[in-house]
């Protein structure tokens, strides 16, 4: 896998042009004390996007830059709104395998093609593409053959030591003893925008949590929304991704909900296991 964002001057709670977000009120939690302000979206969950797109991506946000991501400029959709059941769960199950721990087997339908892409985000945004080895198995798992022997380098140089250690971890990717590094997508929805026998164009909704949760951490785990478009093609039996991108949003107002302290975020990450999708 993966993580507020600048807000608008207008609008906001109270006429004020401003959210508000509530924070812990445990004494001594230099976690929920280390309050941000008017973190970038540049800051988002760092994927794969592509080579220009990832090493932008990745150098923004390790250096916590102003920028915005990039979105795609390929074809759009044709125009139609969906329906209510189009737009509904299926209840269709994905898939029965799994490959390497990813699930794998999608059906060679629209939906097969849609429950690939939000699967697929998942991986790409899991802590597992901070360290080399799995990063390498993720690339080669769920890209073509093509666009995998294309990644796999510029990533290593993306992922390096110097910019593993701005998030606060090592140089193999792990987090400090007594801390919990989250890089988590959680997909709201998809729509497939072109799909034919061979090849699909797949949008994912998804809310991305990024950060270290610990007592000593200075970057918080927070959230961003984002939508990431896949492009399939049907190979080796399955859909495998031929390029993607991400762009900011939609984004739903902040709630004023009050920030959880670093222990209650590091027992739910390790109390609360993913999904695999469907459409």
């Amino acid at each position: 896998m993966s993580p507020g964002d600048e807000h608008e001057t207008s609008g906001g709670y109270g006429g004020t042009g401003q959210t508000r977000t509530r924070y812990p009120q445990a004494p001594g939690d230099i976690y929920g004390g280390a309050r941000r302000g008017g973190r970038s979206s540049s800051k988002s969950l760092v994927t794969v996007v592509g080579v220009v797109v990832l090493l932008i991506a990745a150098i923004a946000f390790a250096n916590r830059g102003d920028g915005t991501t990039s979105s795609n400029s390929g074809s759009t959709n044709n125009g139609s709104k969906p329906d209510a059941a189009s737009t509904a769960a299926s209840g269709t199950k994905p898939v029965e395998t799994k490959t390497g721990g990813i699930p794998s087997g999608f059906a060679r339908t629209q939906q097969g093609a849609q429950s690939a892409a939000v699967n697929y985000s998942v991986a790409l945004g899991s802590t597992g593409m901070f360290q080399k080895e799995i990063r390498h198995t993720l690339v080669n798992s769920l890209y073509t053959a093509g666009a995998a022997s294309k990644l796999t380098a510029p990533m290593d140089q993306a992922y390096s030591a110097d910019f593993l250690s701005k998030l606060g971890l090592d140089a193999n990717g792990n987090a400090p003893t007594g801390s919990t590094f989250v890089s988590r997508v959680t997909p709201v929805g998809t729509t497939a925008q072109q799909y034919s026998d061979s090849s699909a164009k797949v949008a994912v909704w998804y809310v991305g949590l990024l950060g270290m949760a610990g007592q000593a951490s200075t970057d918080p785990v927070t959230t961003s929304w984002k939508t990431w478009t896949f492009d399939l093609q049907w190979s080796d039996g399955d859909w495998k991704i031929a390029t993607d991108s991400q762009k900011d949003g939609p984004a739903p107002v902040p709630g004023d909900d009050t920030a959880a302290t670093s222990d209650e975020i590091s027992k739910a990450i390790d109390e609360y296991g993913g999904f695999t999708y469907a459409r």
